[in-house]
């Protein structure tokens, strides 16, 4: 850069530091702050290495900088000399920061939760509350490090306790995945997670020839200490951070999740053969005759339930019929391993990552249309009231005689499609009578008091390019309450036959919510003009279910739909029949999805053990009762992780395709309210944040209690469920995050 321009932008960046609303920064927040392309990002770095040299800015220990008063720019340059001096050599000279002396006996030990902001809080065992750690009480402490804190002793009142990072005893993240920015001779990783605050040096030895802007694993070698920041190497490079499915390769490795199978699984899934073997029908209930259909996605490939029915004399006669994935997949194999290891399939916005092998996943035990195929069935007799009053399970061998897709299903039985109900006449007959004992089934469940949330949900297109080009909403229809019904009966009829049986298992249980959120949500829907009352000390799933009939219609139902949900405990696997609070289940398990999830594959082959009669004879129920919980434990973690791992991959998504409609406008309902803003819900499911800071007209004060934001001297409020026009200010990719204001016409 000649020297004239350079002498212009640094003018330029120093006005910008000195104008009062500016508040202290990372270069990234900067060259967001100014829409800089990648090649004026270079020219920033430039200039702010210049106004450092000149001791007319200064870097704070996080990253950030600001103006320097001129009574302190000797001093500055003195300290940023000897700052970037310990960067480089990863030494710092003299004592290590002092220890906190304290009392062992009333510390506590938990995970220390990272905030992009520098302070955090520390989760406690068995502890409700978090302990809030202010930035300049978190020590070295970084995002998931287990930690040794003690807490004041004298709290403010109302406010959460407040405690001080005096030990860390485990590093809880040994790499990062993230993004590397070159500085001359170094540079940084910028942590995708920003709950990791801290920014990581790289020296030029240990940079594995990166370029700017790749999205990189760091492994950290050093985590720094005061004004230190940690250090790292690279230790693999995905690809540029412009370069198709890199954004979400990145999600994938800072999850942990595994995307390559090992050789050794790979070969064992291609020596399975690719059909049915006579030898394995041997013994089998051959239903190869019974008229019966998929129904899934248009791009399903993965197809692991078919389904069949009749009805004779008031009884629906109904085959759940769920691909026999055991007989491929051997207990304690390589497969079986990996399986395990990974405990699900990850549906992210531009790949699956399956639990199986492809050749497996979508072959031998995918239940293709006119291909022989091994199954294990739960045949039901329901009568007209929706109780099955006789089941059998059963190895069988089937052969699915259409691939069906919701869509088409859908519009057979809405009489929206005359060529579907001519191409699929002889099963027409069969979609209505499914139809009928969907309504019955759903009606009894309901009756007992299960709880339906129904959220609108999306689907995120990309080109191509893996750019998000649209966020397309859908709900479900007839045809998904179908399959969803009939899956529901399955499991629950498998769940009650081995829990009254006392035989090993693994369950799908879901325990009562606590009762302290339920009373917050009491109070939140007494606000709101909604009255509930609950009869004991604990809420029933029935009471549950009449505050969801009673919000029925109203402008803010989704919205007190999703606070309800969150007083929720989480569904987890378990060996114990503990029963299911949101289906108000006595008996549940996950069955019909082997391919996908690892409890359903476990406990198919502890059915056909039991079968077999293999559990007595051979001794394996001692070997399952010893696996059993840990098979529970891992399937619930592996679970947790996909589940954040798809959310993080969608939120990524919606802010790059909003990024392309900046400053366009949008009708929202206003989905959530806090002390900093309120959450704003388009139509089409993106959700995007209105900072308090932009409500310019009035000042804003957060009722807690009736769940608004309140002008002090207008009056004006803002609450859930209201329409609200806004602007699309911002949207992050690499934060995650969508930001509007406010339209004027507002």
């Amino acid at each position: 850069m000649k020297k004239k321009e350079l002498e212009k932008k640094k003018k330029f960046i120093m006005e910008l530091l000195k104008d009062q609303i500016y508040q202290p920064m990372r270069l990234r927040e900067i060259a967001s702050l100014l829409r800089l392309d990648k090649g004026q990002k270079k020219e920033l770095y430039e200039v702010m290495d210049s106004l450092l040299e000149e001791g007319k800015i200064s870097l704070d220990k996080k990253g950030r900088y600001e103006k320097v008063s001129r009574s302190g720019k000797k001093a500055e340059k003195k300290k940023r000399e000897k700052q970037k001096k310990e960067k480089l050599t990863g030494r710092k000279k003299g004592r290590e920061a002092d220890r906190i002396k304290y009392d062992e006996a009333a510390a506590l030990e938990g995970t220390f939760i990272g905030h992009p902001k520098g302070f955090g809080f520390v989760e406690i065992p068995d502890q409700e509350e978090d302990i809030f750690i202010p930035e300049e009480k978190t020590g070295t402490a970084l995002h998931q490090d287990k930690v040794r804190i003690i807490v004041e002793e004298k709290q403010k009142e109302g406010k959460r306790k407040e405690g001080t990072v005096v030990q860390v005893l485990e590093r809880g993240m040994p790499q990062i995945v993230g993004t590397y920015q070159s500085n001359r001779d170094f540079g940084f990783v910028l942590c995708d997670n920003p709950k990791f605050s801290k920014d990581v040096f790289i020296s030029k030895k240990d940079s594995n020839g990166v370029k700017d802007g790749d999205k990189v694993i760091a492994e950290i070698t050093d985590y720094g200490s005061g004004n230190k920041s940690p250090e790292g190497k690279i230790t693999e490079i995905l690809g540029s951070s412009r370069a198709p499915g890199t954004d979400i390769l990145a999600i994938v490795k800072s999850f942990g999740i595994p995307d390559e199978f090992p050789e050794r699984v790979k070969n064992q899934a291609r020596r399975v053969s690719d059909h049915v073997l006579p030898a394995d029908m041997d013994g089998r209930l051959d239903l190869r005759n019974v008229q019966m259909v998929t129904i899934d996605g248009e791009d399903a490939k993965d197809l692991d339930d078919a389904v069949s029915l009749t009805k004779e004399d008031g009884i629906y006669h109904l085959g759940v019929h769920i691909a026999d994935v055991s007989n491929y997949v051997q207990g304690g194999s390589a497969l079986d391993k990996e399986a395990l290891k990974r405990g699900t399939s990850v549906y992210l916005a531009d790949r699956v990552i399956p639990m199986l092998p492809v050749e497996l996943s979508n072959g031998i035990c995918s239940l293709n249309q006119g291909e022989d195929r091994l199954a294990l069935s739960c045949l039901m007799d329901i009568d007209e009231k929706g109780k099955v009053v006789s089941h059998k399970i059963a190895e069988t061998v089937i052969c699915v005689d259409r691939r069906m897709s919701y869509t088409t299903v859908k519009n057979i039985l809405e009489q929206e499609d005359e060529e579907a109900e001519k191409r699929y006449a002889d099963f027409v007959p069969m979609f209505f009578q499914m139809k009928e004992l969907s309504a019955i089934i759903r009606e009894s469940r309901h009756h007992r008091g299960s709880i339906d949330f129904e959220f609108p949900e999306s689907k995120i297109i990309l080109n191509e390019a893996g750019k998000a080009i649209d966020v397309q909403p859908y709900e479900s229809n007839v045809a998904t309450r179908i399959i969803e019904d009939f899956m529901l009966m399955a499991n629950e009829t498998v769940a009650k036959e081995y829990c009254k049986e006392d035989l090993p298992f693994v369950y799908r249980t879901h325990e009562n919510p606590d009762p302290e959120k339920v009373e917050s949500l009491l109070m939140l829907l007494h606000n709101q003009g909604v009255s509930v009352q609950k009869a004991k000390e604990e809420i029933s799933p029935k009471e549950i279910q009449k505050i969801l009939e009673k919000i029925e219609g109203l402008p803010n139902e989704a919205q007190i739909s999703r606070l309800t949900l969150r007083t929720m405990k989480q569904a987890k696997y378990t060996t114990e029949c503990s029963g299911h609070f949101g289906l108000a289940a006595k008996y549940y398990c996950h069955f019909t999805s082997p391919i996908r999830r690892y409890p359903d594959l476990q406990i198919h082959r502890i059915i056909k053990d039991n079968l077999r009669g293999r559990l007595e004879r051979e001794g394996r129920t001692e070997r399952y009762r010893e696996i059993l919980d840990e098979v529970a434990r891992q399937s619930s973690v592996c679970e947790r992780r996909a589940e954040e791992a798809e959310r993080e991959s969608d939120k990524l998504k919606k802010a790059e395709y909003m990024s392309y409609h900046l400053g366009e406008e949008f009708e929202g309902i206003i989905s959530g309210v806090t002390g900093w803003g309120m959450y704003v819900e388009l139509p089409n499911t993106v959700e995007g944040l209105v900072h308090v800071n932009t409500l310019r007209d009035d000042y804003y004060t957060f009722d807690q209690d009736a769940y608004e934001l309140r002008g002090d001297m207008t009056q004006k409020v803002y609450r859930l469920g209201q329409k609200v026009r806004v602007r699309v200010a911002d949207a992050d990719k690499m934060l995650k995050t969508v930001d509007f204001v406010l339209s004027e016409e507002q």
